[in-house]
């Protein structure tokens, strides 16, 4: 008992470190703060709330319109995937999430289908990446493809494992379901906070990463830039392919590594899911395990059909 009272005082103490670190960080640097943050904000109004708010009304309105599903398994997993991988990130975690509260889903199927049901949305992929990144709309969708196969063969890995299991779940669960009387207006109401989680994320580690990124390379004389890149990767997706673009556009590995900075996701896409899943008390470790696996196999896929 007092071990586990001595780690805990010492994880809260690392965490009150860090924190006041980063707020003397922020203090020190207002400037490069402020920047990082109207990045962030850019970034949201301009390359995500266009692509995803309209996905995830319709998305959440179609599931708050229709009883929760009783039909085989194998179907309700399509029926997760096909919601949840084709409208961006988070999407797969809201489409998983409220299929497990309905019921729809156990919490194992839901945690599983979390790390399956997870890719950026065709609209932000072949319209920002493909014509405004790469300047070709055949290569947005070359990347498109390449997510997709990687992802659909972790599908079906997963789903295997998820057979085993499924008989003796599928006699034990009581799908219940509970009407909305405004079903549009609910959605638009869910829409909404999950489009408030993201921009916060979003805007913070924008911020965060663009501040670090100054501080390493003024401290050890790095390339500011390939800082920026690398360390925005870490924390905010978005902006890490923005400044990739910005700075390493013109080498011969530039797509690949769009693919590898997309499949990486960065700490403000896996802050997202990680509410959203906690909220249906779904597991991550299956997740983190697909975002491995779509690291090592979409920048491969990738290569071979360009």
């Amino acid at each position: 008992m007092q071990n586990i009272l001595k780690e805990r005082t010492s994880f809260n103490t690392i965490h009150l470190i860090i924190i006041w670190g980063l707020i003397i960080l922020f203090i020190v640097q207002p400037g490069i703060a402020h920047y990082g943050a109207e990045v962030g904000a850019k970034i949201f109004v301009q390359a995500l709330l266009p692509y995803l708010l309209p996905y995830i009304i319709l998305t959440q309105w179609l599931l708050k319109t229709s009883k929760p599903s009783q039909t085989t398994v194998w179907k309700r997993y399509v029926k997760a995937y096909i919601l949840g991988s084709f409208g961006g990130f988070p999407v797969g975690a809201v489409t998983v999430s409220e299929m497990t509260k309905r019921q729809e889903l156990t919490p194992r199927q839901g945690g599983l289908l979390l790390a399956a049901c997870h890719a950026p949305g065709p609209m932000f992929i072949v319209g920002f990446v493909g014509t405004e990144l790469f300047g070709n709309i055949q290569m947005g969708w070359k990347l498109l493809i390449a997510i997709h196969v990687a992802n659909i063969l972790f599908f079906l890995l997963i789903s295997l494992l998820l057979l085993k299991t499924t008989e003796p779940t599928e006699r034990t669960m009581k799908i219940e379901h509970k009407s909305s009387q405004m079903p549009l207006l609910d959605a638009i109401k869910d829409s909404s906070n999950v489009m408030i989680l993201v921009a916060t994320t979003v805007i913070f580690f924008s911020s965060l990463g663009i501040v670090l990124a100054n501080l390493v390379a003024t401290t050890f004389h790095f390339d500011t830039g390939i800082t920026q890149t690398i360390l925005l990767t870490f924390f905010e997706m978005t902006a890490g392919v923005q400044s990739a673009t910005t700075h390493l556009a013109n080498y011969s590995f530039f797509p690949l590594l769009i693919a590898a900075i997309i499949s990486v996701n960065g700490l403000s896409i896996h802050m997202q899911v990680a509410v959203i899943a906690r909220a249906a008390k779904l597991s991550l470790r299956p997740y983190f395990l697909g975002r491995l696996w779509s690291i090592m196999l979409v920048p491969m896929i990738l290569y071979f059909l360009l």
